[in-house]
C-alpha cells in the first residue's frame, strides 16, 4: 500500500514538473515574441521619426535710437524685424521631399513730421522639391518655387512716395525638372541642383480698378507737392485737377500699371497703335541652385545661390517695331521711361542670368537671445532701377540686416 501511494505521488510530481516547465517555456516564448514585436515597432517608430526632419530659426530683432541735443545730427527711431526660416525634410528609402520657407517683415518708426512709419523689409520665399534617388546621393528631382512680398513698397521722397512694388508685382514662380546631388558631412548639408528644363513666370500684376485708384492718387499728390513747393500757382493747380484724365496718364506712361510692368520686365507694348498691357512674362531656360546648411552647437549658417537664364535668342529690336507703327525717328522722341521695354527684352536672352544669393548667420546664447546677420544679393537683367540722379539701368541689389533680439533655433 505504501509502495503504491509512493509510486502515485512520484508520478503526480513528475507530471506537475513537466507541466510547469511547459507553462514556463510557453510564457518565456510568448514574452520573447512580444518583446521582439515591441522591438520591431520601436524600430519602425524610430525609423519613421528619423525620416522626418524639421528645423529652423524664428525671431524678432529690434533696435531703438534716442537722441537729446545730439550735435552730430540724427533722429529718434525704432526698427523691428520679424523673421522665420523653416526647413522640412522627408527622406526614406529612395524618396526625398524637401521644403524651405523664408520670410521677414520689418517696420521703422522715425521721429519726423512726414512718413513716420516706413517699411524696411518685406520678403516671401517658398521652395519645395521632390526627388527619387537613382544612385547614392543623386536624385531625379522636380522643383517648384515662389517669391514675392506682403505689402506695398514705396520710394520715400519729399512730398509724395510713389509705389515701386506690391504683392505679385513682382513675383517669380519657378517650375523645373533636373538632377539634384545631396551630401552630408560633419554637420553640414550640401545640395547642388541643375535643370536644363526650367520655366520661370515673372508677374507685375495690377488690376485696372486698383491701378486707376492709385494713378489718380499719385497725380493729386504730385500736384499738391508742386503747389506746396511754389512750383505752380493755385490757379494752375485747380486747372490741372479739373483737367485730370486717367486715359491721358496711361498713354503718357504715368500710370502705376505701366511703370510696374516696365520696371519688372513684363512691359507694356504697342500693337497697331494701341497700348497693350502684359501682367506676366513666361520663359523657358536653364536653372542652377546650390545650398549649404551647417550647424555647430548654437551656431547656424545657411546660404543659397539660384541662377536662371532663358533660352531665347538675342531678342527683338523694339525700336524697329515701334518706328514701323509710328514713323521714322519716333523712337528717339520717347523718354527713357517709355523705352523701358527695349532694355528688358534685349537682356532677357541666354547667358544673362537672374541671380539670387542669400546668406543667414545666427548664434543663440542665454537660451532665448540671438544675434543674426542676413544678406541678400539680387541681379535681374531687365529689372530697371533709377539712381539718385534718376538715371535708369539694370543694377545689382543688396540688402544686409544685422540684429540682436529674441530668437529660437530648433
Amino acid at each position: 500500500m505504501k509502495k503504491t501511494f509512493l509510486s502515485v505521488a512520484i508520478c503526480l510530481m513528475a507530471a506537475l514538473t513537466i507541466n510547469a516547465q511547459e507553462v514556463d517555456k510557453a510564457k518565456v516564448t510568448g514574452n520573447a515574441e512580444a518583446a521582439a514585436k515591441a522591438g520591431d515597432d520601436l524600430k519602425k517608430l524610430e525609423e519613421g521619426e528619423k525620416a522626418w526632419k524639421f528645423d529652423g530659426t524664428i525671431g524678432l530683432n529690434a533696435a531703438a535710437t534716442g537722441l537729446v541735443n545730439w550735435s552730430a545730427g540724427g533722429k529718434n527711431n525704432v526698427n523691428a524685424i520679424a523673421y522665420a526660416k523653416l526647413h522640412l525634410l522627408y527622406h526614406k528609402n529612395s524618396l526625398a521631399w524637401e521644403t524651405n520657407f523664408d520670410t521677414d517683415y520689418g517696420m521703422t518708426w522715425i521721429d519726423q513730421k512726414e512718413d513716420k512709419f516706413q517699411k524696411s523689409s518685406d520678403n516671401i520665399k517658398l521652395a519645395t522639391k521632390l526627388g527619387w534617388e537613382f544612385k547614392k546621393n543623386w536624385y531625379l528631382t522636380v522643383l517648384g518655387g515662389f517669391q514675392s512680398q506682403y505689402s506695398l513698397g514705396r520710394e520715400y521722397v519729399d512730398g509724395y512716395n510713389p509705389i515701386i512694388s506690391k504683392w505679385l508685382a513682382p513675383s517669380y514662380t519657378d517650375i523645373s525638372v533636373g538632377i539634384d546631388y545631396k551630401y552630408s558631412y560633419n554637420g553640414a548639408d550640401f545640395s547642388v541642383y541643375l535643370s536644363p528644363i526650367a520655366g520661370r513666370i515673372t508677374t507685375a500684376y495690377t488690376g485696372k480698378a486698383w491701378n486707376k485708384k492709385y494713378t489718380e492718387e499719385a497725380f493729386v499728390a504730385m500736384e499738391d507737392a508742386a503747389l506746396a513747393n511754389g512750383e505752380i500757382t493755385q490757379a494752375q493747380y485747380d486747372a490741372a485737377i479739373a483737367d485730370y484724365s486717367y486715359d491721358v496718364q496711361v498713354e503718357n506712361h504715368n500710370d502705376l500699371r505701366t511703370r510696374l510692368q516696365d520696371t519688372y520686365g513684363t512691359y507694356t507694348y504697342y500693337r497697331n497703335g494701341d497700348k497693350k498691357f502684359r501682367d506676366f512674362r513666361a520663359e523657358f531656360g536653364l536653372s542652377f541652385k546650390g545650398a549649404i546648411a551647417y550647424t555647430y552647437k548654437d551656431f547656424k549658417l545657411t546660404t543659397t545661390l539660384a541662377l536662371f537664364t532663358p533660352y531665347q535668342g538675342k531678342g527683338f529690336d523694339r525700336k524697329e517695331a515701334y518706328e514701323k507703327e509710328n514713323g521714322a525717328g519716333s523712337w528717339d522722341l520717347l523718354s527713357d521711361e517709355e523705352r523701358y521695354f527695349k532694355y528688358s527684352n534685349k537682356n532677357r536672352s541666354f547667358g544673362h542670368f537672374d541671380v539670387d544669393w542669400d546668406v543667414a548667420l545666427s548664434y543663440q546664447f542665454l537660451k532665448c537671445l540671438q544675434v543674426t546677420l542676413q544678406t541678400s544679393l539680387k541681379y535681374y537683367p531687365g529689372v530697371l532701377i533709377a539712381n539718385k540722379n534718376g538715371d535708369v539701368a539694370e543694377r545689382c541689389q543688396f540688402k544686409g540686416v544685422l540684429g540682436i533680439g529674441v530668437g529660437y533655433s530648433f
